[in-house]
């Protein structure tokens, strides 16, 4: 296959400004990634089951907690569920970074007029009180956690919920920026443009179905017009 073109920030203010962005959290926006991986676990332990190293749980934990740990753990996923919850409850703040510029972009970007939104796989209740901690709720018109629709990511029921807001319709007017196979999946399968960053793990092939129309080693390289970003873009669709 052929090299794909790499496009430098002069190039992008021919893009469209979107009317919306929705964002992934951990990995995308912010970096809490040890703690979820300490929570897992956690649970693996107390069921006797052999422990993941990081790499493993980056490859791994794809699905939120009600998709994933029936099938982890079996019949004793809610035990599981609870000793998950209560570590990560418990540490959640302890480890939460935020990516360097996330929240001057969230910023940016609403102060342009564009809805922002968060769509994750990471517990409702936890995901909005880390955007409350941060303080990036104020700039957030809705953030959407496993458990807050009928299904989770990459369902399209959370991205609905996430515009409902705006009442917009997921399109190509809006972006779905994630890092993880199942941010494109989701981004595919309701019609938003969708935008990989960062640099984690997918299983082989894992993008084949569902690729991103681009590539960044951050959010806020998407946005070059606004942070003066000097990073170059490589473009995929």
């Amino acid at each position: 296959m052929s090299a794909r073109p790499t496009l430098s920030a002069s190039d992008l203010p021919a893009l469209t400004l979107p009317k919306a962005v929705l964002f992934d959290w951990d990995n995308t926006l912010v970096t809490n990634w040890r703690c979820v991986h300490s929570a897992t676990n956690a649970a693996l332990d107390a069921f006797g089951l052999p422990t993941w190293t990081l790499e493993e749980s980056y490859t791994r934990v794809r699905q939120s907690l009600r998709d994933a740990f029936p099938a982890l753990f079996g019949e004793g996923w809610e035990r599981a569920r609870d000793i998950f919850y209560a570590h990560f409850e418990a540490h959640h703040l302890e480890y939460l970074d935020p990516l360097s510029g996330a929240g001057r972009l969230l910023e940016r970007l609403a102060g342009r007029g564009v809805y922002v939104g968060v769509v994750s796989n990471k517990t409702g209740r936890f995901l909005r009180t880390e955007a409350g901690a941060l303080g990036w709720d104020r700039w957030c018109g809705a953030l959407v956690g496993a458990g807050d629709a009928e299904a989770d990511k990459p369902h399209p029921a959370p991205v609905h919920l996430a515009l409902k807001p705006s009442g917009m319709v997921p399109g190509p007017d809006v972006w779905f920026v994630g890092d993880a196979d199942i941010d494109m999946e989701c981004a595919h399968r309701t019609g938003c443009v969708p935008m990989m960053v960062g640099a984690t793990p997918h299983g082989e092939g894992a993008l084949s179905a569902f690729p991103p129309c681009a590539t960044s080693p951050a959010a806020t390289n998407f946005a070059p017009w606004w942070m003066r970003s000097s990073t170059p873009y490589q473009f995929l669709c």
